[in-house]
């Protein structure tokens, strides 16, 4: 599996544990998160800190798993990387997603 999860309250974490959410890997990890994500809370945070790279497909990918998740649930993300926020930003993905800094400051936000 390409993502490993844990609840911390009314959030599930799923932490991708590969380095790179390409087109080899974008089928399968939108399949991860299918389980990961089936049973999960209303919010769900992606950590991101590890993934080092992301292509169109990977991007696909994790717009998929958000659209997966239906109406009443959220999917933020977390911890990425220049690379990868670079790609988000570029592609304007960054106004689609609430995106933290870490999986700390994702699950204690600072009141807006």
């Amino acid at each position: 599996m390409s993502v490993a999860t844990q609840d911390s309250g009314q959030t599930r974490i799923v932490t991708v544990t590969e380095p790179r959410i390409d087109a080899a890997l974008a089928i399968r990890f939108k399949d991860d998160m299918r389980t990961a994500t089936k049973d999960a809370p209303e919010r769900v945070v992606l950590d991101l800190a590890g993934v080092e790279f992301v292509d169109s497909s990977g991007l696909g990918a994790i717009v998929g798993s958000m659209k997966q998740l239906g109406a009443g649930r959220r999917l933020d993300l977390a911890g990425l990387t220049p690379l990868v926020e670079k790609v988000f930003r570029l592609t304007r993905m960054d106004a689609v997603f609430r995106i933290f800094p870490s999986v700390d400051v994702a699950m204690n936000p600072e009141p807006d």
